[in-house]
């Protein structure tokens, strides 16, 4: 009858802390389960070639190894790719859908929101120190991130000092799918209180398509009108989508 014992292995603890593993059989002493071949080949080619000798699957795959330390990630990883898509929408998912996928749980799905959130804080990093009329690419790129998979509307201001650098930024409100209300007062008072003399409006589509409403349109003039007389631009309004974004300034609508 074959016998089984409860042990430890620290070579496969890759979360840098020993943890009991189930029970395992002790008549091929030290015998790994087969994920644990893959696993080290797929490090190693990360190490030699980096990331561009790894295919998007296989880079999640890497990624999910210590939220998931002891289970194969390439079928979950497939399965985040089949369900959302591309990498940038499962950065941007929510914590209840990621975990809607097979194989990903809570510590897997937080995990994924900490890497998104640290990639937001980079770009944005960026953005500092810099003229922001400039360095158009990388506030495009940063507020894409941060807003383009969000399920709901975020009207989001980015304010700016007499450089046009960034002195902050700041999600004014939250809204519905298709509708956040705005309120142009509280708008400029907050940026008076920031001593901030421009502005840069920002709001997302959930829908994915950035083409400027009716009320869009008319909520940004109504904002316009109310900055001006107090000395504070409005230099754009950018609508980001899923696919794409659009600017009020390029659209010859500021």
């Amino acid at each position: 009858m074959e016998q089984w014992r409860g042990h430890f292995m620290e070579e496969d603890d890759d979360h840098g802390f020993l943890a009991e593993r189930p029970l395992v059989p002790t008549r091929k002493s030290g015998m790994k389960p087969h994920y644990h071949g893959h696993r080290d080949r797929l490090r190693q080619r990360f190490a030699e070639a980096g990331s561009t000798a790894l295919s998007d699957y296989e880079l999640l795959e890497l990624f999910l190894f210590r939220s998931i330390p002891r289970a194969d990630t390439k079928g979950p990883a497939k399965a985040l790719l089949e369900r959302f898509g591309s990498l940038p929408e499962i950065f941007g998912a929510p914590e209840r859908l990621l975990q809607e996928v097979d194989g990903i749980g809570e510590a897997a799905a937080r995990d994924i929101k900490v890497a998104a959130a640290l990639a937001q804080r980079m770009l944005k990093a960026d953005l500092r120190d810099r003229q922001l009329l400039t360095s158009w690419s990388q506030v495009i790129e940063y507020c894409t991130a941060v807003m383009a998979h969000e399920d709901r509307e975020q009207f989001r201001v980015l304010f700016l000092d007499k450089k046009n650098q960034l002195i902050a930024d700041e999600v004014q409100q939250t809204g519905t799918v298709d509708h956040t209300p705005v309120y142009p007062r509280e708008l400029v008072r907050r940026a008076l209180e920031l001593a901030a003399t421009a502005v840069i409006l920002v709001h997302n589509h959930p829908s994915g398509d950035p083409t400027p409403s009716r009320a869009d349109i008319d909520m940004t003039k109504t904002i316009v009108d109310t900055a001006k007389p107090l000395g504070i631009t409005v230099h754009d309004h950018i609508i980001i989508g899923k696919k794409g974004h659009a600017s009020f300034k390029g659209l010859r609508l500021i």
